[in-house]
């Protein structure tokens, strides 16, 4: 509110009543500002507020369900929940040790955690579909990719839409080698060279690494900790376009079991990653499992 100072000629016309007119002008003006400063928002603005929250919302189911019918599922993927307040802590897996594995990064296949999730993980970067992108971006499927320079090397562009959508693009090695049959300099050269092309390319060093064909020793790991990685996940899970195969005897799904795919085509495969992922999402959704982001639980 703008208060008009009035001018010396007014108050000379009303001298004779300029202290009441000043103390009555006053009080209305306190008034005034008090009324303003306390009045309540319009009725309408929260129901209005609300409103227009329901019908984005309204929209954005209507948009997920058009891409699931789009892309050929059967049932829409389960949502998944919130991301944990605290995080687990994720020992190595009994088995997996090295040697001398103390301060070393972790290696597991599970993430413990009591929630009905399991985490996609797709490896190398050999195939570069541009469907495949379309589809985990309109169904809001979270991944996470392990590479390999040799192969995203033909299209770093490709990765860097990937990274874009919220994917995190972490370490496979520079050339996929067997590590263990590698010097542990060789090792270092490997994921320490990858490690500076992500970071250059993307613009952020990983701190997940995935030994090549899962083969490590105690030089990968040391070689994996001094390149500024924090842990080694593998899988429990391989999905493909015609089959599943299992780490575990019983052939099941686990809560927080990382499942491996790669980046493959009709070259290697009886099918596309579309069709990958439809295999994955329907054998989840059917067991009543939700897809979670890795990055969330770490």
């Amino acid at each position: 509110m703008r208060l008009v100072r009035q001018t010396d000629s007014f108050r000379s016309r009303v001298r004779g009543t300029a202290k009441p007119a000043r103390m009555a002008l006053t009080l209305l003006t306190a008034t005034a500002l008090a009324t303003a400063c306390s009045a309540p928002a319009p009725k309408d603005t929260e129901p209005a507020a609300g409103q227009q929250a329901a019908a984005e919302l309204r929209q954005e189911q209507r948009a997920h369900a058009a891409a699931v019918k789009r892309w050929g599922l059967e049932k829409a993927p389960l949502p998944a929940p919130p991301a944990p307040a605290r995080k687990p802590h994720i020992p190595t897996r009994d088995g997996f040790e090295v040697d001398d594995h103390d301060g070393l990064p972790p290696v597991f296949t599970t993430i413990p955690t009591k929630d009905k999730v399991v985490f996609l993980t797709i490896d190398d970067g050999a195939e570069k579909d541009p469907a495949f992108l379309r589809m985990m971006r309109e169904l809001k499927i979270p991944y996470t990719a392990f590479l390999s320079d040799y192969l995203v090397k033909e299209d770093y562009g490709y990765f860097g839409r990937m990274g874009a959508d919220g994917v995190s693009l972490n370490n496979h090695t520079l050339h996929h080698r067997f590590m263990p049959g590698l010097s542990y300099a060789a090792q270092k050269r490997e994921i320490c060279g990858m490690q500076d092309v992500i970071e250059k390319r993307y613009g952020k060093r990983p701190t997940l690494f995935r030994p090549p064909y899962g083969n490590y020793n105690e030089d990968t790991l040391r070689a994996a900790k001094a390149c500024g990685i924090k842990a080694a996940p593998l899988w429990n899970e391989e999905v493909f376009v015609d089959r599943w195969e299992y780490r575990e005897w019983d052939r099941d799904l686990r809560p927080g079991d990382i499942v491996l795919s790669h980046f493959r085509g009709k070259e290697d495969w009886k099918g596309t990653m579309p069709d990958m992922v439809r295999r994955f999402l329907k054998l989840i959704t059917d067991k009543g499992y939700a897809v979670a982001r890795l990055e969330d639980y770490l």
